[in-house]
C-alpha cells in the first residue's frame, strides 16, 4: 500500500526520507510517483497559501488525477492510504481539506485528526493540543491573521473551524492510555475500536510519543482490507504509517552533499528567509549576528508600492537587477548572502490581497535565487510559501528527492534531473526550532 500525502506546505516531509516530493500532479507525474520504490509519495500542494475555495479546488484536482494515475497503473483507491498533511500549530484549512477529500475521494469510515509533531514539541494529551507543554491557543501561532483560533481542545476546534457542522459530542477520542495498551497485548482492542467507526466519523487522537502513533498505524494496517480511513495530520503520523527505515545518510553525509566546483572547492551557499512569524524573526536576527553572513533586506513596503504602480513589471525588474548585482558581489567574497523580507506585516484590506502580496514577494525571492542557483553549493529556504515558490516557480522543478533531515524537522531535498541536479536545498518551516536553529543549520551546511 502506498501512503499518498497531500501536503498543504512544502515542509511536511519532516520525519521521513528516500521518497519523491512532487510539485506537479498531472496523471503522468503521479504515475511516476506511484512507481517509485518508496512506500511514500508526497504531493506538495501548497494549499495553505490559497483561499478556501482555491484550496478545495486544488484538492479535487489532485485526487481526480490520482484516480486516473491509479487506473493507468492497474490500481484502485483501496491501494492508497490518503493523508492530508497540515500544520502542527493548527494553521491551515484543517477542516475544509479533509471534507473536500471525503466528497471527492471517499467515502471514508473516519477522518482522524492528529496534529502532533513530536520532533517539534507538538503533542496532544486528553484531546488538547500542546506546544512545548503549553496549550497551542496561548501561543503566537493562534493569533495568525488568516488561520487564527481560540481553543486548544481539538473537538472544540473542529466545531469552530467547521462553523458548527462538527459538534464536540460527535467527535470520538482515542486517548494515550488506549494507545499505550495497544503497544502491548491491547492491539486487538484498538483494532475493534477502529473497526466500529463508520460514516466518516471525526476522531481526535492523542500522541505524546512515537510508540503511540506506531500502535495506531498497526491497527490501521490490520484493517486495510476492511476499512477506508482518511488522516489530517502533521508529520509524525506519516512516519508511523510508512516508516522507510533508517536513513542512508546521517548529518555528516547530508552536509557532504554540498556541491563543489571543477577544482574541488566548495561552492558558496545562499539563505532565503520569507517567513514572518516571531520565531523566524528571532532566528534571522541570530543568523545575521554571524560574521560569515551578510544580509540583503528586501523592503516590503517599497515592493508593495511598486506592485501598485502603473508599471510594476518594469520597476520590479530594475530593483531585482540591483539586488542581483549586490548578491553577486557578496558571493565573490567569503560571506553567505541572506536574502530576507523586511520584518513585520503590512496591513491589507482583505485576506485575498494579503495572500496575493505574499505570493508576489515569494516570487521575487524565487527569481533572485534561481538566477544564482547554478553557482551555488547549497540553498536554505525558510518559510512554506517561500520554499514552494522557489522550488516550483523559481527553479522550475516538477519533483525532488528527499534525502533526509539535517536537524529534526529540517528536510534536505535535491533535484534529480536538469541543470540543478544534486543541488542540496534545505527546506526550513517558519514555525520550527529555537532561536539558534537557523544559525545551526547554516553552520552545518557551511562545514560541508
Amino acid at each position: 500500500m502506498k501512503v499518498v500525502v497531500i501536503d498543504d506546505d512544502p515542509t511536511g516531509s519532516q520525519t521521513v526520507h528516500s521518497c519523491l516530493l512532487l510539485l506537479e500532479w498531472d496523471k503522468e507525474t503521479l504515475r511516476r510517483g506511484l512507481r517509485h520504490s518508496s512506500p511514500l509519495l508526497f504531493l506538495l500542494a501548497d494549499t495553505r497559501a490559497l483561499t478556501p475555495e482555491a484550496a478545495a479546488a486544488r484538492n479535487r484536482e489532485i485526487v481526480r488525477h490520482l484516480d486516473e494515475a491509479l487506473a493507468a497503473e492497474g490500481l484502485g483507491r483501496g491501494d492508497v492510504l490518503l493523508v492530508s498533511r497540515g500544520d502542527s500549530t493548527l494553521r491551515g484549512h484543517g477542516v475544509l481539506e479533509p471534507a473536500t477529500l471525503q466528497e471527492a475521494f471517499g467515502p471514508f469510515d473516519a477522518t482522524f485528526h492528529i496534529p502532533a509533531f513530536l520532533e517539534g514539541g507538538r503533542t496532544t494529551r486528553n484531546g488538547v493540543h500542546l506546544l512545548n507543554g503549553e496549550p497551542v491557543h496561548t501561543t503566537a501561532f493562534a493569533r495568525d491573521r488568516i488561520f487564527g483560533f481560540s481553543t486548544s481542545d481539538l473537538a472544540t476546534w473542529l466545531e469552530e473551524k467547521s462553523g458548527g457542522l462538527i459538534r464536540p459530542a460527535e467527535v470520538q477520542r482515542i486517548y494515550g492510555r488506549e494507545l499505550d495498551a495497544a503497544g502491548g497485548a491491547g492491539l486487538p482492542g484498538l483494532i475493534d475500536r477502529l473497526r466500529s467507526l463508520k460514516g466518516n466519523a471525526p476522531v481526535v487522537v492523542d500522541a505524546e510519543w512515537q510508540d503511540q502513533l506506531d500502535a495506531l498505524a498497526a491497527a490501521v494496517r490490520a484493517l486495510r482490507s476492511e476499512k477506508r480511513f482518511l488522516f489530517r495530520s502533521a508529520a509524525s503520523l506519516v512516519k508511523a504509517l510508512a516508516d522507510p527505515g533508517p536513513p542512508p545518510l546521517d548529518g555528516a553525509g547530508l552536509v557532504a552533499l554540498r556541491r563543489r566546483n571543477g577544482d574541488g572547492a566548495l561552492l558558496p551557499g545562499l539563505v532565503v528567509v520569507g517567513s514572518y512569524v516571531p520565531l523566524a524573526d528571532q532566528q534571522l536576527e541570530r543568523l545575521l549576528q554571524e560574521p560569515g553572513c551578510h544580509g540583503l533586506e528586501l523592503p516590503v513596503r517599497r515592493i508593495a508600492r511598486v506592485l501598485e504602480s502603473g508599471t510594476p513589471d518594469l520597476l520590479l525588474a530594475d530593483l531585482e537587477r540591483e539586488w542581483l548585482q549586490q548578491l553577486r558581489e557578496l558571493l565573490k567574497g567569503d560571506a553567505t548572502p541572506v536574502v530576507y523580507s523586511s520584518r513585520g506585516e503590512l496591513g491589507f484590506a482583505s485576506l485575498q490581497q494579503r495572500r496575493h502580496f505574499s505570493l508576489q514577494l515569494a516570487q521575487v525571492m524565487a527569481r533572485l535565487a534561481a538566477v544564482l542557483a547554478s553557482d551555488l553549493g547549497y540553498l536554505i529556504s525558510k518559510g512554506g510559501t517561500t520554499t514552494q515558490t522557489l522550488l516550483s516557480k523559481g527553479l522550475g522543478l516538477t519533483a525532488v528527492q528527499l534525502e533526509g533531515q539535517l536537524l529534526p524537522g529540517l528536510s534536505l531535498v535535491r533535484p534529480s534531473e536538469g541543470r540543478l541536479t544534486g543541488l542540496p536545498i534545505l527546506t526550513f518551516p517558519g514555525n520550527l526550532g529555537s532561536a539558534a536553529t537557523l544559525r545551526d543549520a547554516w553552520q552545518r551546511m557551511e562545514a560541508g
